[in-house]
């Protein structure tokens, strides 16, 4: 079974072996760019991250991006001791130092820092914050539609890991990620704790239904920026589309799946527990709804 194919899976590019990596305020090439043991990222998941896409020399939707990172930040009680203005200068220092100008994929880490004993209480991270962009030359790649499988785990809830959160602690998903694999598909199917169809692992969701486009309430799942873009982009163009609870029995019989992602844009499903959607191609409100997309991109 040809099981080489995920949501973030990138065309090659033996130019990312010689990027240059922003280590809290220095450029360093690839295999200098490294954190302390200590920091509180690596031992214990203790921060939050964005992805943000290249297109034409600008960050897509960089407000939103530095929205939500500055409000996570806020959330768990990190200072990232820069404003917006600076972040987003370190990410034009590193897209400069790089050279690149499209198709490109940024990670900007801020973690609590480095801390003076290998334990939990935050009042033992002494130094930072700790802040990193890996900036690629990054094109998608997918040969076919994902498959998906619908797996036991669930988002964290909003009194526990708050799925909002864009946070490093991220084992939840990597074990439905696995569980997904192991069933023999791409990625996985995770349900709320009601039973509703939710997000992925990696990915908001959607089905189209006789041309209707659904999403599950955005209560338990990811308040993903391509997400919202895709709900805007359905209001503004005469696109029905509903955040509402939808069972698995709904979504097998959808005429179309899709996957929505800063990297990945708008990724079909043709397959979910082994039953076919649709024909098990891109259908075409999917088809549209990337086109809306490209367009919104390119204004950008």
């Amino acid at each position: 079974m040809d099981n080489d194919v995920s949501t973030h899976e990138a065309e090659e590019d033996a130019r990312n072996a010689d990027i240059l990596i922003w280590v809290d305020g220095h450029l360093k090439p690839r295999a200098e760019a490294t954190v302390s043991v200590y920091d509180s990222g690596f031992m214990l998941g203790d921060g939050v991250w964005e992805g943000l896409r290249l297109h034409h020399g600008r960050w897509s939707f960089l407000d939103e991006h530095l929205d939500r990172l500055f409000e996570a930040a806020k959330a768990i009680d990190l200072d990232i001791g820069r404003d917006r203005a600076e972040i987003a200068d370190a990410l034009e220092e590193t897209r400069q130092a790089n050279g690149m100008e499209t198709d490109a994929h940024a990670r900007l880490m801020v973690t609590r820092g480095v801390k003076r004993l290998p334990f939990q209480h935050p009042r033992l991270s002494t130094r930072g914050p700790t802040i990193v962009i890996i900036m690629e030359h990054s094109r998608p790649k997918l040969p076919r539609p994902v498959r998906l499988a619908t797996v036991p785990h669930l988002r964290g809830l909003p009194m526990t890991q708050d799925p909002k959160l864009n946070s490093h602690s991220k084992l939840n998903c990597i074990l439905a990620c696995i569980a997904a694999e192991k069933a023999g598909a791409d990625e996985a199917l995770m349900l709320d704790l009601h039973g509703f169809v939710n997000t992925t692992n990696a990915c908001n969701f959607f089905i189209v239904r006789k041309g209707e486009v659904w999403t599950s309430t955005g209560d338990y799942c990811m308040n993903g920026i391509t997400r919202a873009k895709v709900i805007d982009l359905c209001r503004a163009n005469g696109i029905p589309v509903f955040e509402r609870n939808f069972s698995l029995v709904e979504t097998y019989g959808a005429d179309e799946a899709f996957l929505t992602g800063t990297f990945g844009a708008q990724t079909p499903v043709s397959e979910i527990d082994g039953r076919k959607i649709g024909d098990g191609a891109m259908g075409p409100v999917t088809e549209r709804i990337r086109e809306l997309y490209r367009d919104l991109v390119g204004a950008e």
